[in-house]
């Protein structure tokens, strides 16, 4: 089994760029020097380069240089789940705090929906493969108490706009229909999720903007950002516009560090499995997979015929710290093939690798994009687990704004909306190891008491990370 090297999924797509120890190796040249740009943006993920492909729609005179601190897809845009999803991004009851109220809110949400078509017919325009699948997702419930957070989700859905068409509770049986899970009572169902390869996405629109025109500089870390300037190890960037596209990589720069939390996630995925164990397993329609238990896990089953699985493991490192190119410790392997186990017993798997990354998490967890036209600085991230989808809008939107177009991304509700800051160490480590601590024992509670009632630890977890 291979341990870090990024993630699979740039493994996958690294071609002949792999070193001799088979990690992506990069392709682009550093900074080679001072230069002057109107448009530096900061990191080469999705955000970032969505950013980019926006701005030279919008601008197409426009010099624009991404500056990426290791290579493109190095951050989460290269190790998450590969969902394209229409699920909620960030906590409703502060989007909705913005002008349009409520209604911003339904117009997130309906623009999440509608960016699968934009996404996906970029990468045919280009003819990039991107492993799309259209065939929702599912979230299961194991025990009373989640099939009735999954009850109470379906009624908080109809709540802000979604009819049946858009989510519904499915029965066990019509569940087993989709995909055989060991001890499933019922699953909520929507068809809003394109599963997709998360590093042929990235490494694609790469390769879109690079052929539009824009310049990507990787290996060149920003140290600094001010208005005007982008300092790096291999020269300044002057630019009327500073763009920051850094998520989970926020706090490494000067002053940021309470900005966001990396929170970790960590993913394995098996060897391709048989043709007898997928006609065991169903999965035909391809759909995402999570449950509804607290201890969150997500998968898919890829192309390739392999499961794809992941969760929170260890959630946090002291002062946030990163990983070490995705490399993920051996309590974490052993949880996530747990989860494996567990839902499909019988299953005699194999792990090919084995990785992890970071996700930039607001203390109110709830994305923001800001532009400030006299400083010509701008920011977006904060997706908290929906970034493949929200990345394109924030991008979108920070596009429209320094571009000074009034379009419904730049309506959106997170537009100039900012969250309060973290508290300082040692309250960030210990709240993350309290709130996963409790999470992992109101499962263990829920399913032992076999109760509807959400356990009173998954409460208390709750209101400690301000979630709910």
């Amino acid at each position: 089994m291979i341990n870090g090297q990024v993630s699979f999924w740039m493994r996958d797509t690294a071609g002949p760029t792999r070193d001799p120890a088979g990690a992506a190796r990069p392709e682009r040249p550093p900074l080679d020097g001072d230069t002057t740009v109107d448009v530096c943006v900061v990191g080469a993920g999705y955000t970032g380069l969505w950013t980019a492909y926006w701005l030279r729609q919008a601008l197409p005179d426009a010099s624009i240089l991404v500056v990426e601190a290791r290579h493109v897809g190095y951050g989460a845009s290269g190790r998450n789940g590969g969902w394209l999803s229409g699920k909620m991004i960030g906590l409703p009851r502060h989007l909705a705090g913005g002008p349009r109220g409520r209604q911003g809110v339904v117009d997130l949400r309906r623009a999440a929906v509608d960016s699968f078509d934009e996404i996906l017919g970029i990468m045919a325009d280009h003819d990039i493969d991107v492993d799309a699948v259209h065939g929702g997702y599912l979230t299961i419930g194991r025990t009373p108490s989640e099939l009735a957070r999954l009850r109470a989700a379906v009624d908080a859905e109809r709540a802000w706009g979604m009819t049946e068409e858009d989510v519904r509770l499915l029965s066990a049986a019509e569940t087993a229909g989709r995909i055989s899970i060991d001890g499933v009572l019922g699953a909520l169902y929507s068809p809003h999720n394109v599963r997709l390869h998360p590093g042929k996405l990235v490494t694609g629109l790469a390769s879109v903007v690079e052929a539009a025109g824009v310049r990507i500089a990787e290996r060149t870390p920003a140290l600094d950002l001010r208005p005007g300037r982008v300092r790096t190890p291999h020269g300044t960037v002057t630019a009327r516009h500073i763009l920051r596209a850094t998520e989970g990589y926020t706090a490494r720069l000067p002053g940021r560090r309470r900005d966001t939390l990396p929170m970790n996630s960590s993913m394995v995925i098996t060897e391709p499995l048989s043709e007898a164990d997928w006609k065991a397993i169903g999965w035909a329609g391809c759909e995402a997979l999570s449950g509804a238990q607290h201890t969150y896990f997500y998968a898919q089953r890829t192309a390739d015929g392999r499961i794809a699985l992941g969760g929170r493991g260890l959630p946090y490192r002291f002062g946030s710290r990163l990983d070490q190119d995705g490399r993920l410790d051996r309590w974490t392997i052993g949880q996530l093939s747990g989860v494996l186990r567990g839902l499909w017993p019988d299953l005699r798997f194999r792990l090919a690798h084995a990785w992890c990354g970071s996700l930039g998490v607001p203390r109110d967890w709830s994305p923001s994009v800001v532009w400030d036209p006299a400083t010509g600085l701008g920011h977006a991230g904060g997706y908290v687990g929906q970034g493949v989808t929200a990345a394109y809008l924030a991008g979108r939107t920070l596009a429209d704004l320094v571009a000074g177009q009034d379009t419904r991304y730049t309506r959106l509700p997170w537009t100039g909306r900012r969250s309060p800051r973290w508290e300082p160490e040692p309250l960030r480590w210990l709240g993350s190891y309290a709130m996963y601590g409790l999470y992992r024992i109101a499962d263990l509670s829920e399913a032992t008491t076999r109760h509807e009632r959400t356990s009173a630890f998954a409460r208390l977890a709750d209101t400690v990370s301000g979630r709910h």
